[in-house]
């Protein structure tokens, strides 16, 4: 009897690694009907990495705005991956970009969290705009 409860213990922890170990999908950015602008508000600690997916049709303006709203300082900065398209802001930036959409299809967009000894979380706030 012994034996079967421990063994099922193993098989649970097992199964629970497995799915804590899986990536989970980014997260899709999209508009309210007829607005080509969006906000969205978060927290990362030290190592996270926020993933962010939208899409845009090729010759849109597209603008991305990051904003670290953490005190003493400017600790995020964002990644950018798309069809054609590689850019990345330097560390400790509080960023704005701009760019006309080389292709269409998704963009990903990553925004980490750069922590230093005092300041080991942060809020930032991302806007993202789309226009024609």
């Amino acid at each position: 009897m012994k034996f079967k409860l421990f063994y099922a213990t193993v098989v649970l922890f097992l199964f629970a690694l497995s799915a804590s170990a899986q990536k989970a999908e980014p997260l899709r950015l999209s508009f309210a009907k007829g607005k080509s602008s969006m906000t969205k508000t978060d927290t990362l600690a030290s190592g996270q990495t926020f993933e962010m997916v939208f899409g845009a049709k090729a010759g849109q303006k597209v603008k991305i705005k990051i904003v670290s709203t953490t005190p003493k300082g400017k600790f995020h900065y964002f990644s950018l991956l798309g069809d054609g398209f590689d850019f990345a802001t330097q560390y400790d930036k509080n960023y704005e970009y701009e760019f006309t959409a080389p292709n269409t299809g998704d963009y990903l967009l990553d925004v980490n969290f750069n922590a230093t000894e005092k300041v080991t979380k942060g809020k930032f706030t991302l806007t993202l705009t789309i226009t024609n």
